[in-house]
C-alpha cells in the first residue's frame, strides 16, 4: 500500500487529558526562567542605546559647537568687510 503526500511523515499523538500540579509548576518555573532572560537581554540592549544616544549626544554638541565658531567667524569677516566699505565710501567722498 502506498501513501500520498506528508501523511508518511506526520506522527499522531494524542494530547494528554490530564494536568498535573507538578506539570503546572514546571511549566511555570519554565515560563519565569523565559522571563527572566528576556528581562536580562532587554537590560543589556537599553545599555546599549543609552551609550549610543550619548555618543550621538556628544557628537551633535561638537558639530554645532564647531558650526558656532565657524558662523561667529563669517560674522566677523561680514562686519571687517561692511566696515572697510563704509570707510572707503566716506573717505571717497569730498567733505
Amino acid at each position: 500500500m502506498k501513501t500520498k503526500g506528508c501523511a508518511t511523515i506526520m506522527a499522531v499523538t494524542t494530547p494528554r487529558e490530564t494536568w498535573t500540579d507538578p506539570r503546572i509548576d514546571d511549566l511555570s518555573k519554565k515560563v519565569d526562567a523565559g522571563f527572566e532572560k528576556m528581562d536580562a537581554g532587554f537590560a543589556q540592549v537599553n545599555a546599549k542605546m543609552d551609550a549610543g544616544f550619548a555618543q550621538a549626544d556628544r557628537k551633535v554638541t561638537e558639530g554645532f559647537a564647531r558650526a558656532d565658531t565657524r558662523f561667529y567667524l563669517l560674522i566677523f569677516t561680514l562686519l571687517a568687510a561692511a566696515g572697510g566699505i563704509i570707510a572707503a565710501l566716506l573717505g571717497a567722498h569730498p567733505a
